[in-house]
């Protein structure tokens, strides 16, 4: 038996987690509320894709640990686990074969692009596909509260070089 409120979302609600990936990429989300999430990439293989208004399913499986799950309009299926307490991050991406072969296509601001992203998915190739299995290690979390728009609204190349110092 649990001691917690599995469905209790409301120390993850409105958390702005920045995160660095075992392998080097540099990724950040924003939990908007209980079903979106907004996120930005900073490097890796499709460094400065951007997206707002990403639906998730959103849950908590721990005392301070939450799993968020989405299927991109990419094809793109993402797993992620979150562990606030420890900071401590694992993430599996599981990329089609489209997005491997031309990850340049997928970088930009996705809610400009769905329609783009959705024909590029239905082209494919979607197999086979590549996953990406690391551990990544929390480097900044901040609480922003719910539904705020402002967290992730520019590219991360708009962004100031010491960011997320500057937030602090």
């Amino acid at each position: 038996m649990s001691t917690f409120d599995k469905n209790d979302l409301s120390g993850f609600i409105g958390k702005h987690v920045v995160y660095t990936y075992d392998n080097g990429w540099n990724y950040e989300i924003y939990v908007k509320n209980a079903t979106t999430l907004d996120y930005r990439i900073h490097s890796g293989l499709v460094a400065n894709r951007w997206v707002k208004d990403q639906f998730a399913h959103i849950v908590r499986v721990g005392e301070s640990i939450y799993k968020i799950s989405w299927t991109e309009p990419t094809g793109t299926d993402v797993s992620l686990i979150v562990n606030l307490g420890d900071k401590l991050f694992h993430g599996t991406i599981f990329f089609p074969r489209w997005v491997m072969n031309n990850p340049e296509k997928t970088v930009c601001f996705q809610n400009e692009h769905i329609a783009k992203m959705e024909a590029l998915r239905e082209a494919g190739p979607a197999y086979p596909t590549e996953v990406i299995d690391e551990f990544a290690t929390i480097t900044f979390i901040r609480d922003c509260g719910e539904n705020n728009d402002e967290v992730i609204a520019c590219a991360a190349s708009e962004l100031p070089a010491d960011f997320p110092n500057n937030l602090r």
